[in-house]
């Protein structure tokens, strides 16, 4: 059921909270004040239909083997057939097999996924914070050494088990968040060597941790100083090397690249996306960040998600609009650099994007593990309503990630990873602001915070 393992060591051992001590087969979640299934069919929400978050008022949920099997009203999930008769047997014999939980009128909905964020890191930039706030650029931060290339020279002197031990606690703070499933990237190794041990750390953190890890290579995050006016011969370095060793040791599900000015152009992105698929993985891209790019060329590559965002042009929204990449936005990048503009969430929407929400949990420029502050944002810098910026976070999230079979929503056979949040009313996760209202995790099937609840 669990694809972890408890950690022994003295620095990770304080960990050992967040794993069941006792599990049991069978979890039944009654008292649900608001249930948020998000049910429906397994394409990403769009328009009118991110709305539709499946609310059910005076829920329960059952599940066994790691799965939904039922959601619904309690007095209609009580009288399962399946509850009443096999379980109730065989609880006659074993008592231990189920374990309930008492909601006492909490929001219940699934558990958040965070589909873009940076984790493999040693430590903040907080050099470009105080820069930032005397009024320099990211841009301008870059160029005097600092940036993305601070972070790189600071994994390449880490080892493997530190890394690993960053990324764990990340993830710990992003589950006590209500996040169960995270896409985590490379990218500040910008080598063969250190991006491999940087997915090394990666996969290391997701045996100690409940939550499913969606591990991606960002090699092509920027040019490393070593290769400075050679460009295009790092390119090369990535896709004719990097890409394939990590394809072969299977370190990674997608390949992302950073497309912007300063980074990769287009032309070279679109190396990145041919070389990727040539070994079978995934793409995404960073795009549209700071600078406009015309997308058609990395949409005929279809992407997962294409994300940032900020600069996309209406030709492209419609482009977007008509396929099944998603757009993931992500606001907690314009709230840490301090800018005045927002992701244009709204066009987007009533264009017919399909647009998921992530923290970007990196160094630099967003810096936190929480998806609630992120629907936050979206609610009152982007205009989303709560509705659709917990669909975002959820199934459209899913779908970012090419798991919408598997997550995003409370529904038979899916994955019961489920989020308990101590308020009555779902409108109130956005509301409550820099406040973690998150109560209670549920990984497949397993109480993983609070497991005297």
């Amino acid at each position: 059921m669990h694809n972890y393992r408890r950690p022994d060591d003295p620095i990770t051992r304080s960990l050992n909270r967040s794993i069941p001590k006792n599990p049991s087969p069978y979890l039944l979640l009654t008292n649900i004040g608001q249930l948020l299934t998000l049910r429906g069919d397994s394409k990403p929400r769009r328009g009118s239909a991110l709305k539709e978050i499946g609310l059910i008022e005076d829920a329960a949920v059952l599940c066994g083997g790691g799965r939904i099997i039922v959601a619904g009203p309690q007095k209609e999930v009580l009288r399962e057939p399946w509850l009443r008769n096999k379980l109730r047997s065989t609880l006659r014999k074993h008592k231990d097999k189920l374990k309930e939980i008492d909601c006492q009128g909490r929001v219940v909905l699934p558990g958040l996924i965070d589909s873009h964020t940076h984790p493999v890191f040693s430590g903040p930039r907080l050099l470009d914070f105080e820069k930032r706030i005397a009024g320099a650029s990211y841009q301008e931060i870059a160029a005097a050494g600092g940036g993305i290339r601070s972070s790189v020279a600071a994994v390449r002197k880490a080892t493997r088990k530190q890394l690993g031990q960053n990324v764990l606690a990340a993830f710990l703070a992003m589950l006590e968040h209500g996040t169960t499933t995270v896409e985590a990237k490379s990218g500040y190794g910008l080598t063969l060597q250190d991006e491999t041990k940087s997915l090394q750390a990666i996969r290391d953190a997701a045996r100690y941790w409940p939550g499913t890890v969606v591990p991606t290579l960002l090699a092509a995050h920027v040019v490393p100083p070593e290769f400075a006016g050679n460009e295009e011969q790092y390119v090369e370095v990535v896709c004719q090397e990097i890409i394939p060793k990590v394809a072969q040791r299977k370190l990674a599900k997608f390949v992302d690249v950073f497309c912007e000015r300063g980074a990769f152009t287009l032309e070279q992105s679109e190396k990145v996306f041919t070389a990727a698929r040539t070994q079978g993985l995934g793409t995404r891209a960073h795009v549209c960040q700071f600078t406009p790019s015309k997308l058609n060329t990395l949409l005929s590559h279809q992407p997962a998600s294409l994300d940032h965002m900020d600069c996309v042009g209406q030709e492209d929204i419609q482009s977007l609009a008509q396929g099944d990449t998603v757009a993931t936005l992500l606001p907690g990048a314009n709230y840490f650099l301090g800018h005045s503009g927002f992701p244009d969430a709204r066009r987007l929407i009533d264009s017919g994007v399909a647009v998921a929400l992530a923290t970007d949990y990196n160094p630099g420029t967003s810096p936190t593990p929480s998806m609630a502050f992120i629907i936050s944002l979206a609610c009152t810098h982007m205009k989303m309503s709560p509705g659709e910026a917990i669909a975002a976070s959820t199934m459209n999230a899913a779908c970012a990630l090419k798991s919408q079979q598997r997550k995003g929503s409370i529904e038979p056979g899916k994955d019961a990873d489920l989020a308990l949040f101590d308020v009555k009313d779902y409108r109130e996760i956005g509301y409550w602001f820099a406040w973690n209202r998150c109560y209670q995790v549920i990984v497949s099937g397993q109480a993983v915070l609070n497991e005297e609840c």
